[in-house]
């Protein structure tokens, strides 16, 4: 490498890191970015969540929701598919290519960018210095200068002694991502949105699925009234779903997983083909600093910050899941937009009470702003306005009943303060929620507003209507 000083070194580059890098010499900075993933062997961007986490997820809950459609949904179409079988390579391989060709077209953007890219394992030093290693290797390999730096570090699945994994048999989320066969049996120990959407794809696909969750609540964070509809919706596609089940023990004795597990009734037992542990992610900054670096970090390791993103020391800021705040790949793209913005001068900021939330299950789950509970707990007046799936035609057409909107308002002012949606394309009909409430809409503006007929949208508008008692298509 030639050049070894830079406007802007980033570290890491998954959704945060590469939109930090890319828009960041969008703004003229000269930008390096180090990062030290590799996909069978080679050098690749897009971090976790393009490469084991997101997008792979996404690919296999496609494939396998046709699966499951053309088996169980089908004939009521009038379409007769006979001997639909499952080849659990080829739908690997369509994963894969779909991967490859994204991870591609970030290097591409980097190319066109003119972001000059290092592949290994990153320290920071005083004096804003990136040293660079290749992994294992006690030596420097290259040393990096800039002005600014951004640290996009992500996070990593949380190991748990109590079950360790195990070639073949105990898995973390990304194992769960590259199973060569159906399992007969799968357990899942976590019943949050990774944990579903893995579980979803194996039940599809033709496994027994039990989901071990040691919170007593279901989906804590997502209003109550729609964690009780997509818990209902799960449990009729098959999920076994054990709430206030903790993990005890996992171990493998004659070729099944052997589990224990603590519920209300005491210690029980279940034995599985494979086991997946999907208990959240801890963020990626152990390793990242020299011994006389110190940046304030908490006791759940994550570096602080303010509400730009700056650390404790001047010049160098960090986004994404390695930072407070839901880990998810748009919150850590946005941060980074606003800290390349900032470190160019402009006055950028990020809303965070208005990031969405979204569970790529069938149906779908996705919310934004405050829950019923939150608003009455912190005494805000609130009117409700609720829609079911069911009563809207083009659901009905789509044979997608499941599910609702909810719309929270407040009682004075009718802003919108909540939005949560259990239904098909949630994760679509979101965003037009979050864009609402971005631009402070009411409930009356989005009752006021003319919806295509027949939409799943028109939810959102039945909703809004119901918050004052005026929806057409159901009681109010």
């Amino acid at each position: 490498m030639s050049n070894t000083r830079f406007d802007v070194v980033v570290i890491g580059a998954g959704p945060a890191g590469y939109v930090a890098a890319i828009r960041c010499a969008q703004l003229g900075l000269t930008v390096a970015c180090v990062d030290e993933w590799l996909n069978k062997g080679e050098p690749t961007l897009g971090g976790t969540c393009l490469n084991v986490g997101c997008i792979p997820s996404k690919a296999l809950l496609e494939s396998s929701h046709l699966f499951a459609s053309s088996r169980n949904d089908f004939s009521d179409h009038g379409v007769n598919v006979k001997g639909v079988s499952i080849d659990v390579k080829k739908m690997m391989a369509r994963k894969n290519k779909v991967v490859n060709e994204l991870t591609q077209g970030i290097n591409s953007l980097f190319k066109i960018n003119k972001i000059t890219r290092v592949h290994g394992h990153a320290r920071l030093s005083p004096g804003k210095i990136v040293k660079v290693y290749d992994r294992g290797s006690p030596h420097t390999r290259e040393t990096l200068e800039a002005d600014n730096i951004i640290i996009a570090t992500g996070s990593s699945a949380i190991k748990l002694e109590r079950a360790p994994k195990t070639d073949g048999y105990i898995f973390d989320s990304a194992g769960a991502l590259e199973f060569d066969s159906v399992p007969k049996t799968l357990g899942v120990i976590g019943a949050g949105a990774i944990g579903l959407e893995l579980g979803t794809v194996w039940s599809r696909l033709g496994s027994e699925v039990v989901l071990l969750e040691c919170l007593e609540t279901f989906l804590p964070a997502a209003d109550s009234q729609i964690s009780r509809a997509a818990f209902r919706s799960y449990q009729q596609q098959g999920l076994d779903i054990r709430l206030n089940a903790r993990l005890l023990s996992a171990s493998v004795k004659q070729k099944k997983v052997h589990v224990t597990y603590e519920d209300t009734r005491g210690a029980q037992q279940i034995k599985f083909d494979k086991l997946v542990v999907a208990v959240g992610r801890k963020p990626n900054s152990d390793y990242l600093f020299g011994d006389e670096m110190a940046l304030e970090i908490d006791e759940r390791e994550f570096i602080h910050v303010n509400s730009y993103c700056e650390t404790s020391v001047p010049g160098i800021y960090a986004i994404g899941d390695v930072v407070r705040g839901p880990m998810l790949a748009h919150k850590g793209s946005e941060e980074a937009v606003m800290v390349a913005e900032r470190i160019a001068g402009q006055k950028s900021a990020v809303n965070y009470d208005l990031i969405p939330s979204v569970i790529y299950t069938h149906p779908e789950v996705a919310w934004v702003g405050k829950t019923e509970h939150a608003c009455n707990t912190a005494g805000i007046p609130i009117n409700v306005g609720t829609f079911p799936m069911a009563a809207s035609g083009r659901a009905k057409a789509a044979g997608a009943t499941d599910g609702m909107v909810k719309i929270i308002a407040h009682q004075q002012t009718d802003r919108i303060l909540g939005v949560h949606i259990c239904a098909a394309q949630a994760s679509e009909l979101i965003a037009l929620a979050v864009t609402a409430m971005e631009m402070g809409a009411s409930a009356e503006d989005i009752a006021l507003t003319v919806f295509a007929h027949p939409t799943l949208s028109e939810s959102i508008h039945e909703a809004a209507l119901s918050v004052h008692n005026r929806a057409i298509h159901v009681k109010n």
